[in-house]
């Protein structure tokens, strides 16, 4: 069973940055799918981004240029850092992980941590 816990959302201004943390444990960190995604109230839950065992990643259109995701496999935590934030960008952003590469839906999720961009 996996773990996810995120930490580093708040209230920000447009423009502004944010980091947020996601502290895996009990899994092979190193060998798993990590994405972001977030949900905005009344809207789906929509992919942000993801980077797999060998460091490779993607991103969304609307974030491309702006968030930064990272991983350190040695403390098993996985990074978004988020610049030049929009008001569209407030969501709640959730931790996912999947030993599978890329997978559709992920297996296991984190509670979720808030962003919230005023204008």
């Amino acid at each position: 069973q996996v773990q996810l816990v995120e930490s580093g959302g708040g209230l920000v201004q447009a423009g502004g940055s944010l980091r947020l943390s996601c502290a895996a444990s009990g899994a092979t960190f190193r060998t798993y799918t990590m994405g972001w995604f977030r949900q905005a109230p009344g809207k789906e839950r929509e992919f942000v981004a993801d980077i797999i065992w060998s460091g490779s990643y993607t991103y969304a259109e609307s974030v491309k240029g702006r968030f930064t995701i990272s991983r350190d496999n040695a403390v098993n935590t996985l990074y978004l850092q988020m610049n030049s934030l929009r008001p569209e960008d407030t969501a709640v952003y959730y931790c996912a992980a999947d030993r599978r590469v890329r997978p559709v839906d992920y297996n296991y999720w984190g509670q979720g941590t808030q962003v919230t961009v005023s204008s």
